[in-house]
């Protein structure tokens, strides 16, 4: 860790507890491990050349978390990126739209700052009842490729944590027929742009807690708050659930999600089950 008199700002406040910096290790060793993972560094950045991401910055506590942990990085020489941080306010009632401008030049980090009223444009689509998340997110999205197209960045980079990671799966897998989720890394449909979650590894709850400890100025997404019923609300409960009864459940479920046999499922398309031969079953389940 950095020494308290050689630090970012966006570390001013951190607790000097024991508990915290266990917190912050953690974190921050869960972010290294994501990255190096799953390649998410370019071979440009390996050369010498430094890369420019598109760091999305919503206000809540999973975004305050992924600038952080990447900034910190970056700050110990182990992350050669440029970061830009950058908040789209998509026009939503009532939205602080001075708190994170004003976060972001206390704090000395570069950004962007975007208006684009896509609120209305959700409002006026999505019939009374149904849910805004899906086209709130598909306009979200296209105007962060906009951005990152126009600012030279060859990334998006996106604050979904472990536990989205999971819900994601269980929601494609009741409501969606397929086994599938949100991946650490892949690549726009146009192919110009990276897509990247680099806090894959890490859980909710020390999203939660890390930005609680510094303080930092959450604003809630008061567009999906509203609803009630959401898939997603309905699976974080089913998992909060398991969780209260066999504490560690969510870490063993994504280690599943790691570790993938595609001859034990289903798949024809993964695995040739029609040109499956005893030798090969054999060795597929050595005694």
């Amino acid at each position: 860790m950095l020494d308290d008199a050689d630090i970012h700002p966006l570390f001013h406040n951190a607790p000097g507890t024991t508990e915290f910096k266990k917190l912050r290790k953690r974190i921050i060793r869960n972010v290294r491990e994501a990255i190096d993972l799953y390649g998410m560094v370019e071979r440009e950045a390996r050369e010498g050349t430094k890369p420019r991401w598109l760091v999305c910055l919503s206000g809540g506590k999973d975004s305050y978390t992924l600038l952080a942990a990447l900034t910190e990085l970056q700050w110990r020489g182990l992350l050669p990126v440029e970061i830009l941080a950058c908040n789209l306010d998509q026009g939503q009632p009532g939205f602080p739209a001075t708190v994170l401008p004003e976060f972001l030049e206390r704090m000395g980090v570069p950004h962007r700052i975007e208006y684009q009223d896509t609120y209305s444009i959700v409002m006026d689509k999505v019939p009374a009842g149904r849910t805004y998340c899906a086209l709130c997110s598909r306009l979200r999205r296209g105007n962060l490729y906009r951005i990152a197209r126009e600012e030279g960045c060859s990334a998006v980079v996106l604050g979904h944590h472990r536990d989205d990671i999971l819900e994601t799966f269980f929601m494609n897998l009741f409501h969606g027929g397929r086994l599938a989720t949100m991946p650490p890394k892949l690549v726009n449909e146009e192919g110009d742009l990276f897509v990247l979650r680099p806090l894959a590894h890490v859980a909710e709850a020390d999203c939660a807690r890390f930005a609680k400890a510094l303080d930092y100025p959450i604003i809630p997404c008061d567009l999906c708050g509203s609803q009630d019923g959401l898939q997603r609300q309905q699976v974080k409960a089913l998992l909060d659930g398991w969780e209260a009864n066999s504490p560690g459940r969510r870490q063993v479920m994504f280690k599943a999600l790691t570790n993938i046999r595609p001859s034990h499922m289903l798949d024809p398309n993964l695995f040739d089950f029609a040109g499956l031969g005893l030798a090969d079953a054999f060795s597929e389940n050595p005694k």
